[in-house]
């Protein structure tokens, strides 16, 4: 049934009144008053949007509050249908898509033309082969700090309206698929290169698999079957401490506090030398996510004097223990260049604006299909390209030494490509979307079965 001219009044009378009387929106689209399919067609138009402090609210996010206020409550109640907006009912931040692909680019090209180890390619000096290319990838290390940044961004999006329970299985369900096929497929590559009598780097022993499903093989004391996972035990101890928050109660008074809070146990971290606090605090990647925090709430909230004291003071910690990681990077190969902390420094300056343009800027508005599918395939592109693309690569130089370092190289990547591809369309979204309905349906929500009795 079509909205009338009274629910456009009630939408923006209770809209007002969420925000104290201050209106939010341009406009309501004439598509209200009209059928319910021609509706539902024209909420896909970019221009059906409404604005309060620099965030974007769907013309469905707004249909889902005037059925809110017609049909429980007077006043709107943002909380009632703040699942509508985090099942994807509000524009998708394609920009930010766009910024992942740019982050596992650079992880990347790190791996395959960064690398400083000699005789990485066999008889191939990077340094003379692509003397440039070699040059830059060195710094392509800093994607992992940029996938950091856009994580503090992107979970807290995801978390808000959300229970404990709701956030863990959402972040179990996006994880796990991809990662236990990556660990099935590295497990497969090196039996198969056994079997065929090829070199295998990867060590491994059914402890060392087992260990490894749990996505904390290193805790335990065991190797990485897939080197890069060693982001996701850091991801995992971030969604640690937001799931502890949303226990207490998520407000943007208290993510502030809470931000500032890990910001000074990171500092007190750093001055103790406490490795068991530091497991917790993480605390040469905290001002990362509390900059990819400060500004999603600058999105949502406004942009105001006390979150850019926030955003400042996290980047410049972060960029003082900046030189840690630019000092584990270092090598000492002869011959190879050191590694500048200003260089990193205005790389991860740049990625910064990036995300602030993609989030609260006028990249936001992008709405661009193709980064959006993009987006989708970076998680399980960064999972294979080392420990499934760099074999591959190898065994194509191994097999056919006549076709060159680029055409292996080439051919590598666009074969990580389509199997990133069958990852997301064959496991990823099925098994995700079965672990998020059993999890919460039969799991968490399971009742007790022996009650009454």
């Amino acid at each position: 049934m079509p909205l009338t001219a009274v629910d456009e009044h009630a939408l923006w009378r209770g809209m007002e009144d969420l925000y104290s009387g201050r209106p939010v929106g341009r406009r309501i689209v004439s598509s209200l008053s009209l059928t319910r399919q021609d509706r539902e067609t024209s909420l896909m138009s970019p221009t059906c949007e409404a604005r309060h402090g620099g965030f974007i609210y769907s013309l469905q996010f707004l249909v889902e509050a005037a059925r809110c206020i017609l049909q429980k409550s007077p006043e709107f109640n943002e909380s009632a249908i703040a699942g509508q907006v985090q099942n994807g009912n509000c524009p998708r931040l394609a920009a930010v898509d766009g910024l992942r692909l740019i982050a596992a680019v650079a992880v990347a090209a790190y791996h395959y033309l960064g690398t400083t180890t000699p005789h990485f390619w066999s008889k191939t000096d990077l340094a003379e082969f692509a003397p440039f290319l070699h040059a830059a990838s060195r710094y392509g290390w800093l994607g992992v700090e940029f996938f950091f940044m856009i994580s503090g961004f992107v979970i807290c999006m995801s978390c808000w309206g959300r229970s404990p329970a709701q956030f863990v299985v959402s972040r179990l369900a996006r994880i796990f698929p991809g990662y236990w096929c990556s660990v099935v497929l590295v497990v497969v590559l090196v039996l198969a290169a056994r079997l065929g009598h090829w070199p295998a780097a990867t060590p491994m022993d059914p402890r060392t698999v087992v260990g490894n499903l749990t996505m904390v093989p290193g805790p335990l004391g065991l190797d990485l079957l897939n080197g890069v996972t060693w982001t996701l035990w850091v991801e995992a101890r971030f969604y640690l401490l937001i799931t502890t928050l949303l226990a207490i109660g998520l407000t943007y008074q208290r993510m502030v506090l809470f931000c500032s809070a890990w910001l000074l146990a990171g500092v007190f971290t750093r001055e103790t030398g406490s490795l068991l606090l530091n497991e917790f605090v993480l605390s040469q990647y905290a001002g990362l996510f509390v900059a990819g925090i400060t500004l999603y709430l600058m999105r949502r909230f406004g942009r105001n004097l006390l979150l850019w004291l926030l955003l400042g003071f996290a980047w410049c910690y972060e960029l003082t223990v900046l030189q840690f990681r630019v000092a584990s990077h270092a090598t000492t190969f002869s011959g190879v260049g050191r590694l500048s902390w200003l260089v990193c420094a205005v790389l991860l300056a740049i990625c910064l604006g990036l995300l602030a343009m993609a989030g609260v800027g006028p990249l936001a508005r992008v709405q661009w299909g193709w980064l959006v599918t993009a987006g989708g395939l970076t998680y399980p592109f960064y999972l294979v390209h080392q420990s499934i693309g760099i074999p591959l690569a190898k065994g194509l130089l191994l097999e056919l030494p006549g076709l060159g370092l680029w055409p292996a190289m080439s051919l590598s990547l666009t074969c990580m490509l389509g199997l990133a591809f069958l990852i997301c369309r064959l496991v990823e979204r099925p098994l995700g979307r079965l672990m998020r309905q059993r999890l919460l349906t039969r799991g968490w929500n399971l009742q007790d079965v022996t009650a009454g009795r």
